[in-house]
């Protein structure tokens, strides 16, 4: 490692390095390829291009990809002009302004991957397609990388669709929850409506620049495709726009792991891929079995009539929607409702409001926060104490749960329609400390107990005998001492609730 760093200074080894990815100090063939890419401008087909080569004579699928570019203005960044921040950091994001192919041709048996096991053909039942290798106890992936790894299995189809977008999408993002996870969502007799959800990131920048990941909430979206995937007659594939922030960034600024990152969350308009119409022919055959021409008499292409699909099982794309989500976040097995809604369903039900406010969003694949070098306060609370199950039990008998981003409650608060409202998200907003406040309130919203989410990891992180608050002890109940805290949180939260709840 000296001996490198001796060689090749601080930033050649940082290059290096992110090429290396066993860490071996040596470049194979296959760590070299993305340089020789880019310096001869030939890409080979990958050895795992296809687990197996599509049919040319089958049918093809024409897709078309629709991009609006980041709103710079959404950035946090934005409101002192990105000052202190070197232009090449976000010479990426800034040139990114179009997709790197605005319209594919593919063939429709490439779409199988999105079929169903044969143990999983219950509508709703999820699946995996590209399973999660990551958990709260194996880390995280490299922040140091510029060039995905070569897609394998059902991973390929994923990448090329992405790839519409820009060169180098990663399938497997650096944080859990990480894969392509699916359900079907309508069945008939040939056909079936999957609906999916992907969590993938791109990277922007390459060398001599740092890395710069853009990492999207999540792709959704439903492929209509036949049960031998000859024939897909519908797929669309998009990022959701309706939250007022949906893409998370996260950007080095120096030649090392450990180098300081830049944190931010914006606004995408618009970023999805659909099909123009049914997949059709690629060679059509007279009834003779004679190949004939794709076009009539007068020059026009020969239209195709397609049967229409008689649906026998269907459920709301909703339900299927939220059957994906909770496979990714186990810890929406307790209903987190949006704000406002969750004040009116405590008042109804003499429940608390368990609230979660928070700088990025708690589900939606992001950093949601810039608390480095802690690795996302909010992603670790999502990933330890709120999915376990004392937590979840205790959620869901005594609260109504809901989380909110900062950027939002700032808007209700000048909202002067609904006074009520407008206060609500006051008295939020006074408790709040960057970047995760966890806050037990009334249903009036009157804040009875809060407590920063720093602060709680700092404390589940000592040792018990170094722990002077009593407010916050450590149970013996409990191996993990994070579920153990929150849990007294939350009771601490219903005793001291009791004097008003009686009233």
């Amino acid at each position: 490692q000296e001996l490198a760093l001796k060689s090749l200074g601080s930033e050649g080894l940082f290059l290096f390095s992110s090429l290396d990815t066993n860490n071996d100090l040596y470049l194979s063939p296959e760590e070299f390829k993305p340089i020789a890419e880019k310096l001869t401008g030939v890409a080979p087909i990958s050895e795992f291009e296809e687990e197996e080569t599509p049919d040319s004579s089958g049918e093809t699928l024409s897709i078309v990809a629709k991009f609006q570019p980041l709103v710079m203005e959404t950035m946090t960044k934005s409101k002192d002009g990105f000052l202190g921040i070197s232009h090449v950091a976000l010479s990426g994001l800034r040139n990114w302004t179009a997709p790197a192919a605005p319209m594919s041709v593919m063939f429709a048996r490439q779409f199988k991957a999105f079929l169903p096991p044969k143990n999983k053909l219950d509508l709703g039942d999820p699946w995996w397609i590209i399973p999660s290798e990551l958990n709260i106890f194996t880390g995280y992936l490299s922040n140091n990388r510029f060039y995905p790894p070569p897609p394998k299995g059902k991973e390929v189809i994923i990448h090329k669709l992405l790839s519409m977008f820009h060169p180098r999408p990663f399938v497997k993002t650096r944080f859990a929850p990480q894969g392509a996870v699916a359900c079907i969502q309508a069945v008939s007799s040939f056909y079936y409506t999957i609906a999916f959800r992907i969590h993938a990131e791109f990277q922007l920048n390459e060398p001599p620049d740092f890395p710069f990941w853009f990492s999207p909430g999540q792709f959704t979206g439903h492929i209509i495709l036949s049960k031998d995937s000859s024939h897909v007659r519908e797929f669309k594939l998009f990022v959701p726009n309706n939250r007022s922030l949906n893409v998370d960034m996260e950007w080095l600024y120096g030649a090392s792991e450990s180098s300081n990152m830049e944190v931010d969350i914006g606004y995408l308009p618009q970023m999805e891929l659909e099909s123009t119409g049914p997949s059709i022919p690629s060679v059509i055959h007279d009834e003779n079995g004679n190949v004939i021409d794709s076009r009539d008499p007068s020059g026009d292409p020969i239209q195709f009539v397609f049967e229409e699909i008689t649906w026998q099982q269907e459920i709301p794309w909703e339900e299927a929607a939220q059957k994906l989500e909770l496979a990714m976040y186990p810890f929406k097995k307790v209903s987190y409702l949006p704000f406002t809604q969750a004040f009116e369903r405590a008042k109804a039900e003499k429940k608390l409001v368990h609230s979660i406010l928070l700088w990025g969003a708690l589900d939606d694949h992001k950093q949601m926060s810039a608390s480095l070098p802690v690795s996302g306060s909010g992603r670790t609370l999502r990933e330890t104490v709120l999915e376990s199950s004392p937590i979840l039990a205790l959620l869901n008998e005594s609260f109504i749960s809901s989380w909110s981003l900062v950027k939002e409650l700032e808007e209700l608060q000048t909202n002067r329609e609904n006074e009520f409202y407008s206060k609500l998200a006051d008295l939020h907003l006074e408790k709040y400390n960057f970047p995760v406040e966890m806050i037990i309130c009334l249903p009036n919203g009157t804040v009875i107990h809060h407590i920063n989410a720093n602060y709680f990891l700092d404390i589940t992180s000592m040792k018990p005998e170094d722990v002077e608050s009593s407010i916050f002890s450590f149970s013996t109940n409990f191996e993990d001492p994070s579920t153990a805290t929150y849990l007294q949180f939350l009771k601490e939260g219903l005793q001291r609730a009791k004097p008003y709840l009686k009233t």
